[in-house]
């Protein structure tokens, strides 16, 4: 049951946040980079840098979403930030989106970003 209720509410979380993904799309991204490593390694980390508590506090939740492309995208709650990771070659090419970019939290999950390039 509380993995059903967990599905669900991931799901509800997923369909708030894609409208407000999809806008920011349409702008061009705070910043693009590139990494070596495989996509699935990179988002991993990505997710697992911005779940720190002793960085962004008790909100520090993100997920990753795969899209039918092959796309996945690591987001906060909210979509504050989120990254968008396409295979490219045997790397990964990223667009990181953050609402404020120049905010503190999203500098600092920009600079967790890098470290996992």
């Amino acid at each position: 049951m509380r993995m059903l209720i967990g599905a669900v509410g991931m799901a509800l979380l997923a369909g708030c946040v894609s409208p407000a993904m999809n806008e920011a799309r349409n702008q061009a991204p705070a910043r693009t980079l590139i990494s070596d490593k495989e996509t699935p390694k990179v988002a991993e980390c990505i997710k697992f840098t911005w779940e720190d508590e002793g960085v962004f506090g008790v909100d520090a939740s993100a997920y990753i979403d795969k899209d039918k492309s092959g796309r996945l995208t690591v987001y906060t709650r909210g979509a504050e930030s989120f990254v968008d990771l396409q295979p490219q070659g045997t790397g990964t090419a990223l667009s990181y989106y953050a609402k404020q970019p120049d905010d503190s939290a999203a500098l600092r999950r920009l600079a967790m970003v890098a470290t996992c390039l």
